[in-house]
């Protein structure tokens, strides 16, 4: 590991806002703020919004600024990526932002149902191979469900043709309502302060001329989720790499 990963662990330590536990910790202890954000960490009773994924942690940071009625939790296992975010809200101060470092199919061991009211997908891998590791696929769904609102929100903002389009197929085979849809999302109505939070990587693909794909969806409780037969193609590109330098760019 190099040195300067070496320094953003060390860092990352000693910040109050990010939690990082191994998981021989976790089986043993278990989380004690589960079911217990508002109380013990964010010290209100404001809604709690999860990016999942959330690499250098752009959109949680940025979603924090944006709206301080709200909790936001940057997840990921990588951290050194989580880093930059961390670093930025603790340097903006922002009381409403955390991050935890830990794999997402154990976020259930760190939330309580009911206890998030939407979670944020940012350019998740599309996993075009291996659907049970798609973070729209029902495997997922499930596990969404064991810790959203019964009326929590899921968005996803993708380059990935494919992804989009199993997205769709996921939600119409398991009757999902869906509030906001477009392929073409900074050509809509839809692209407000909220949906305009650009990273670097993002706007190299809008200037390879790949259109930015968003679904807002309600994840409802179903007896049985059922994966969608349908044959996608695969993407014609290859994205940029996640691990590259991120900068935050809005729109004017």
């Amino acid at each position: 590991m190099g040195k300067n990963k070496l320094q953003k662990f060390n860092d990352m330590r000693h910040y109050p806002h990010v939690f990082q536990y191994p998981f021989s910790v976790l089986k043993e202890k278990g989380f004690e703020m589960k079911g217990r954000w508002n109380e013990l960490f964010f010290k209100n009773e404001h809604p709690v919004v999860l990016e999942l994924g959330c690499g250098k942690g752009e959109y949680t940071v940025g979603l924090g600024k944006l709206f301080p009625e709200k909790n936001f939790i940057g997840v990921d296992i990588k951290g050194a990526r989580m880093w930059s975010g961390a670093k930025q809200a603790l340097e903006d101060r922002l009381s409403n932002v955390a991050f935890l470092r830990t794999h997402i199919e154990l976020i259930n061991h760190f939330f309580t149902s009911g206890e998030i009211s939407e979670i944020w997908l940012t350019f998740p891998d599309p996993q075009m191979n291996k659907a049970n590791k798609r973070m729209t696929s029902t495997r997922f769904m499930k596990l969404y469900r064991e810790i959203l609102k019964d009326s929590g929100l899921i968005h996803l903002k993708t380059d990935s043709n494919f992804m989009f389009k199993y997205t769709n197929e996921m939600i119409k085979t398991n009757h999902f309502p869906i509030n906001i849809q477009t392929e073409d999302l900074y050509n809509s109505h839809f692209a407000d302060n909220i949906l305009s939070i650009r990273t670097f990587y993002e706007q190299q693909w809008l200037d390879r001329g790949l259109n930015i794909k968003y679904i807002q969806f309600v994840c409802e409780q179903r007896e049985m989720y059922i994966e969608p037969e349908v044959e996608i193609e695969p993407d014609s590109y290859r994205s940029f790499n996640r691990s590259r330098t991120l900068q935050t760019r809005s729109l004017p």
